[in-house]
């Protein structure tokens, strides 16, 4: 859908689960057209390409190579190379191999916590050391998998903003699912003007942030939980016990120079729980926490 703003157009589709928008400034309909256009096929290939809802993607190869080693492009090798950085910064708590928990974890706010058995069954498949990377080959024990839904959406970004800057200089922003950067300031030399979805989930929003250079990022947890003799189950979950993470906050917004980069410091200030805050200062970046 194309539609007109008050310096250009706003392009919007609906990719990776999310709703997706591209905001051009000072171009024409037909060049807006065009470029929304690329970043649209951009975030449908890496879509395609890496769901692992799809069972010819990348992903879904890699999952069914039953502890054989499997061959990566280039670009899938460089996704797999964050990801170990990642797990090493993070002291394990981000894990690629950690999406099995879902098979336990049904977080539609039900009260069907699983018990420690359960949880305990499913550790063995689950841990980042456990898998053998020697590039460009892959190898998982058998049963475990890959998931890039930690980093896939923001990786969307960054790649869509690049082919745009490619082909025009005119101020764009891509906006994937709440995940966002932009080429530069607007038209006029004004910022960027976002709203800040609600950490309750509703259609209000906490605020408004100004961006005239690189990405923000929100993660939070508002939407997936479980309840239980009320106590609340976060989806924040731990890779590293497989339990959710104590007193994380509602949400938590990062601003960096990458929506990879601001993705994991978001992600990661999650999986800190009450520490959250105590680790976005270590880090030194531009934060907000709402609990």
């Amino acid at each position: 859908m194309l539609e007109p703003t008050d310096q250009g157009y706003l392009y919007s589709f609906s990719a990776m689960a999310s709703p997706c928008e591209v905001h051009l400034d000072g171009v024409s309909r037909e060049e807006a057209a065009r470029l929304g256009g690329i970043a649209e096929a951009e975030a449908r290939r890496i879509e395609r390409k890496y769901s692992r809802y799809r069972e010819d993607s990348v992903v879904s190869a890699i999952n069914r190579s039953d502890g054989w080693p499997i061959q990566l492009d280039d670009e899938t090798a460089a996704l797999i190379d964050h990801a170990a950085q990642c797990h090493t910064l993070s002291n394990g708590r981000f894990d690629i191999t950690s999406g099995v928990l879902r098979r336990i974890w049904k977080l539609d706010g039900s009260d069907r916590v699983p018990d420690q058995r359960q949880v305990e069954a499913i550790l063995p498949l689950i841990g980042w050391t456990k898998v053998l990377w020697r590039r460009p080959a892959l190898t998982l024990r058998k049963g475990m998998e890959v998931d890039f839904g930690g980093l896939g959406k923001e990786y969307a970004v960054d790649a869509a903003l690049h082919l745009i800057a490619r082909e025009s200089d005119a101020p764009a922003l891509v906006n994937f699912g709440g995940d966002l950067r932009v080429t530069g300031p607007r038209l006029d030399g004004r910022r960027w003007l976002v709203a800040l979805e609600s950490a309750d989930g509703d259609d209000d929003c906490e605020g408004f942030l100004e961006i005239s250079e690189g990405a923000i990022t929100t993660s939070g947890d508002a939407r997936r939980f479980l309840l239980k003799d009320g106590v609340r189950y976060s989806h924040i979950l731990d890779p590293r016990v497989g339990w959710p993470v104590r007193d994380p906050p509602r949400s938590v917004t990062v601003a960096a120079p990458t929506c990879m980069e601001a993705g994991l410091l978001s992600t990661l200030a999650m999986l800190y729980g009450r520490g959250a805050e105590r680790f976005l200062q270590r880090e030194g970046v531009k934060a907000w926490v709402v609990r």
